[in-house]
């Protein structure tokens, strides 16, 4: 288990984010186009992206995916994974391996039933669940042979972190 401290704060938690993200970046093979900070031109059409600044990232990451994913009521092992997977793959998805992770109806949005059942799983288990869901998932897209080995090492460096 690593020494750094706990993920279980949003500014923790956005402080590793970034160093996964980084800066701007037009990869002509990223679905989402021109990116910084995580932050992509598809998702975020009225945003300017090459002035977006790391403060403009972390009100976006807060509002977008921590808050609207209920990340703070989620036990901490799991709240990185599922708030990383949002910014990576989007919140429907994260949502939705939570879900497949703990045996849920797969509906894309963390609720009562999606809470109560994370709740009664072993916090280490449901981290290596959720992460190989996540990773299936993504072994399928069709994008993985131009970004699969940094989504692994992603995953890897998560778990590596958090059990």
């Amino acid at each position: 288990m690593s020494t750094k401290a706990p993920l279980h704060t949003f500014e923790a938690a956005f402080e590793k984010l970034i160093g996964h993200e980084g800066g701007y970046i037009n990869h002509p093979k990223d679905p989402g186009g021109e990116t910084k900070f995580g932050i992509s031109k598809r998702s975020y059409p009225s945003v300017n992206i090459k002035s977006l600044t790391l403060a403009g990232a972390q009100a976006i990451y807060r509002r977008d995916y921590w808050d609207a994913l209920q990340t703070e009521r989620l036990p901490e092992p799991i709240r990185f994974h599922v708030f990383d997977a949002a910014v990576n793959s989007g919140r429907g998805n994260a949502a939705r391996w939570l879900q497949a992770a703990v045996g849920t109806a797969q509906d894309g949005r963390i609720g009562p039933i999606t809470l109560a059942a994370v709740a009664s799983l072993n916090p280490a288990a449901l981290v290596a669940r959720y992460s190989a869901v996540r990773l299936k998932f993504m072994t399928d897209l069709s994008t993985w042979p131009s970004f699969g080995r940094g989504w692994a090492r992603r995953i890897a460096a998560n778990l590596m972190e958090t059990i």
